[in-house]
């Protein structure tokens, strides 16, 4: 039987963890798979040993413009089709300084204006397509597909608008295109903008919101797979023992170690002022009679100095344990993952007692390892945005996907913290337990299978061509 050919398309970094990163290549390699990267970002993925076709290019101005259209009409279609003003949160006020940026914004707020609803966002979808088809950079991506001759292009991340170009060509050629929900979140974003054959979702909840936000998608085109993102927690070679990891991070071995898992400046603006505050519970607690210490993991696209006040004033007690991304640009989409990163952020996971952050995807990362997540859950003081809240951050749609509200402790203010924390430290089995539970149906068990199920689905799809 001949080797059938997968180009792995990598929009951006994203999707380099998730499949780069794990053996989700080998696993495709042994189902009989030529596994080629269709690279787009600056990352050298032959330096992993991975073969790869760089993509050059990128996405037309106008095509910009159409995707930025699209997300705000879709924003306000589902605010009408479901009744909630949640979706309007979504939006983020455009950059509006220079002559250029504001003819920009007049031209999306037209497009806003003249294609409203269901049949506004069908004309806006068909639009996008059109408008790559008349650039050099889809006319590149069909030239490679015409010399490599792919049975299957696989998208990692459906964000992108340069992505639009490599499927269309895909599709125009009449080759089986699918992309990963990159993540838990994304869906009642409207951050939809590619249009592949084939979606692979984390589970059945997430089907059910594909179905719901996008009716145009036939439920045999959706994939439940699970996130490959977890896997790497199930890989025991990546896991350092107490004393090499304390030893190399220069921890101190008589204490238990709390996580603090930072936010980027957008989600959480008040982050240092939640990590000064827990260090000054951590401070009293210790006077109690407790050991205590705080792992400080910034998150990787967070440049600011924002922390820095604060670790100097308990660098007794915060020992900041870095994440190790490669930036190769100013902004965060030109900061990319690290195989490295993988086992710093495995080992952080498996020293640490808790991890405390707001609203963070890491409760699950936590929950694997049958630790628990303390959400804050308190207005910081000083507060000087009126445009965010705590508040606002808990009603976005993804969090309502909790069972019973329970598979975290609450950090409903300050005075509890200290309470939180030891109740976190000498029972946590009941709230990790619910955590799993979350886990289970928010992607697929279990969870270190889902690249397995991936290739099963692509070798079900190519199968049926």
């Amino acid at each position: 039987m001949p080797t059938k050919k997968v180009l792995i398309l990598l929009p951006d970094g994203l999707g380099l963890r998730n499949f780069a990163f794990t053996s989700f290549v080998e696993m495709g390699e042994q189902r009989g798979w030529d596994v080629v990267f269709w690279n787009h970002t600056a990352f050298d993925l032959t330096a992993l040993g991975l073969k790869e076709i760089k993509l050059s290019g990128k996405a037309r101005a106008k095509t910009d413009l159409l995707k930025r259209a699209k997300i705000e009409v879709e924003l306000d279609h589902f605010t009408t089709k479901f009744g909630d003003t949640v979706y309007q949160d979504y939006k983020f006020p455009a950059y509006n300084k220079g002559l250029k940026a504001k003819l920009k914004n007049q031209i999306v707020n037209s497009l806003v204006r003249s294609h409203q609803g269901e049949k506004g966002l069908q004309q806006l979808r068909k639009a996008l397509q059109a408008s790559e088809r008349r650039g050099s950079f889809y006319r590149n991506c069909k030239q490679v597909l015409e010399e490599e001759k792919p049975d299957f292009v696989f998208c990692t991340n459906q964000r992108p608008v340069n992505a639009i170009a490599p499927l269309t060509a895909a599709q125009d050629l009449g080759i089986p295109t699918a992309s990963f929900i990159f993540s838990w979140d994304n869906l009642p974003k409207a951050t939809m903008v590619v249009q592949p054959d084939h979606y692979f979702v984390w589970s059945e909840y997430m089907k059910k919101e594909l179905l719901s936000y996008y009716p145009q998608i036939g439920n045999e085109q959706i994939h439940i797979t699970g996130s490959p993102q977890f896997e790497p927690h199930f890989d025991l070679s990546l896991r350092q023992s107490r004393e090499e990891f304390f030893y190399v991070n220069g921890l101190d071995s008589a204490r238990k170690y709390i996580c603090f898992s930072g936010d980027d400046v957008t989600t959480s603006p008040y982050d240092h002022q939640y990590l000064d505050y827990l260090a000054g519970v951590v401070k009293l607690l210790n006077n109690k009679g407790y050991n205590l210490g705080i792992i400080f993991r910034r998150c990787p696209v967070d440049f600011t100095d924002r922390y820095q006040q604060v670790l100097g004033q308990y660098k007794d007690l915060i020992v900041p344990v870095a994440p190790k991304w490669e930036k190769t640009g100013k902004n965060w989409s030109t900061v990319f993952p690290t195989k490295e990163d993988l086992s710093i952020q495995i080992n952080t996971i498996l020293h640490s007692e808790m991890v405390v952050n707001l609203g963070s995807s890491m409760v699950f990362d936590f929950a694997i390892f049958k630790k628990p997540c303390l959400y804050v859950n308190y207005e910081p003081k000083n507060k000087d945005r009126v445009d965010w809240s705590v508040k606002k951050i808990y009603n976005f749609v993804h969090f309502r996907s909790m069972p019973t509200g329970e598979e975290v402790f609450w950090l409903d203010s300050k005075r509890e913290m200290a309470l939180k924390i030891e109740m976190a430290l000498t029972n946590p089995a009941p709230t990790v337990e619910k955590a799993m539970r979350w886990f289970e149906k928010i992607n697929q068990p279990p969870a270190g299978e889902s690249s397995g199920r991936i290739w099963d689905a692509i070798n079900g799809i190519t199968k049926n061509e």
